[in-house]
């Protein structure tokens, strides 16, 4: 499974370099290619989540 970001993203940009398999790239709003995230599976926590200041912005896909 991987994350995906949601409509409510405001291009901040605070993901894009938290993400450990770069798998967040830029467009309109941010973008997670579901191919190579793996839910930060070997961290405590979703690491673009934690750092997110939307609540619910990223969500399982």
């Amino acid at each position: 499974m991987a994350m995906k970001i949601t409509d409510e993203c405001t291009a901040c940009g605070l993901c894009l370099e938290e993400c450990p398999t770069e798998s967040i790239s830029e467009g309109d709003i941010y973008v997670i290619n579901p191919d190579t995230c793996n839910e930060c599976e070997d961290l405590d926590e979703q690491q673009c989540v934690s750092v997110c200041p939307i609540d619910d912005c990223i969500v399982k896909a």
